[in-house]
C-alpha cells in the first residue's frame, strides 16, 4: 500500500529561533505588530510504501528520529494517510 506523510519539524520552545525573531521584527515594520512570537520550521511531504498503516507509521517515525529532525533542538509531528 502507498501512504502519504505530511511532517512538520519545529524548533523546541526552549530553543532560540533567530529566523522567527527576525520575521517577528519585520511584522512590526509592516504595521502588523499584532503578530508575535513567530517560529520558523520546515514541512516535509513524502510517499511511503508499506504493508499497512502501522508499518508506515513506524517507518515515518524512524525517518523523523534518525534523519529529518534534530531531536536535541527540534520536535516533529506528522499526519499519515493512504495515497
Amino acid at each position: 500500500m502507498k501512504f502519504q506523510a505530511e511532517i512538520d519539524v519545529m524548533p523546541k520552545k526552549e530553543i532560540l529561533d533567530p529566523q522567527g525573531k527576525a520575521v517577528t521584527g519585520s511584522m512590526k515594520n509592516l504595521g502588523l505588530s499584532e503578530i508575535q512570537n513567530v517560529r520558523i520550521g520546515k514541512h516535509i511531504s513524502l510517499e511511503i510504501e508499506a504493508e499497512n498503516t502501522e508499518a508506515a507509521h513506524a517507518k515515518v517515525e524512524q525517518a523523523c528520529k534518525n534523519l529529518l529532525a534534530n531531536l536535541i533542538m527540534e520536535s516533529y509531528s506528522f499526519e499519515l494517510r493512504q495515497a
